[in-house]
């Protein structure tokens, strides 16, 4: 998996100004799920995915980074 989905979510967690266990805490799962997220070494699950995407307020591809530039013509 690649690493730009965990630097991300700790990115948006951090905007939140949310520690791993409160991000953990609202969506309902261990801070051991969420540090795995973070770090790359587990792949979230759609609900797990959306469940962050409620949390943290950010669209999929945000989490992702497969949004393309806008153009500003």
């Amino acid at each position: 998996m690649s690493d730009v989905f965990g630097r991300r979510l700790r990115a948006y967690r951090k905007l939140k100004h949310w520690t791993q266990t409160e991000l953990a805490d609202e969506i309902g799962v261990s801070v051991a799920i969420i540090g795995s997220l973070e770090r790359g070494t587990r792949m979230p699950t759609p609900e797990l995915i959306a469940r962050l995407m409620r949390a943290l307020n950010v669209r999929e591809e945000e989490l992702f980074g497969e949004e393309t530039p806008r153009s500003t013509v």
